[in-house]
């Protein structure tokens, strides 16, 4: 991929308002061409789709250079977007089939890959002086939700994802997805009765002893 062109100015969201009229006239301003417009979107998104690429993409380099090419792409078809009041959806919508081509080229078949391996540096933590108890829990929590997201139908795990790890709503997740909201929380409803049933899983979140 080429190098980073695009870098957030300002990584610390509770800076910035975290509105739907705030963020549409950012959308509306960027259609057109205004630079600090679109500026302040890859700052303001920049945290969010990163971690949804590096929950999917383990390993610290790919996913900060697709980050960047989807913000690329953003930059580049934010004039095509009819409704800039769903450029949330719209975004991790792009995000999401980025990551899809991404593995299509590696001629990955499934979507989170037969055999994902979480990397060191996927597992750090950029404070130093974390405790290292619990940055073990974190690790084993995260290896273990990964395999049992692998474990999911294809729409129960990507609603699943969606909802946990990226922290989208019920309607953002029918827009990315290009479903209705009832079939949204049927999936939902499916994987987390699943989730409920992991006994590894709870046992971690409880902090019990494995």
């Amino acid at each position: 991929m080429e190098t980073r062109i695009i870098e957030p100015k300002n990584t610390d969201s509770m800076l910035m308002p975290d509105n739907d009229n705030w963020i549409t006239q950012l959308a509306e301003k960027g259609k057109k061409g205004n630079n600090a417009s679109l500026e302040r979107l890859v700052d303001h998104f920049y945290g969010a789709i990163f971690r949804m690429v590096y929950y999917r993409i383990p390993s610290r380099m790919d996913a900060e250079d697709l980050t960047q090419d989807i913000f690329r792409q953003m930059i580049k078809s934010l004039p095509n977007l009819k409704d800039p009041d769903k450029l949330k959806p719209w975004l991790f919508r792009l995000a999401l089939n980025r990551i899809r081509d991404f593995y299509r080229k590696k001629s990955i078949l499934s979507f989170f890959g037969s055999t994902i391996e979480i990397d060191a540096d996927a597992q750090a933590t950029e404070d130093s002086h974390h405790d290292p108890l619990k940055n073990l829990m974190q690790k084993e929590l995260q290896t273990q939700f990964w395999q049992f997201s692998k474990g999911l139908p294809r729409w129960e795990r990507e609603v699943f994802i969606l909802r946990f790890m990226d922290n989208l709503d019920l309607t953002d997740i029918a827009q990315v997805l290009k479903k209705n909201v009832n079939t949204i929380k049927t999936h939902l409803y499916r994987a987390v009765k699943k989730f409920r049933n992991n006994a590894e899983l709870h046992a971690l979140l409880k902090g019990d002893e494995p």
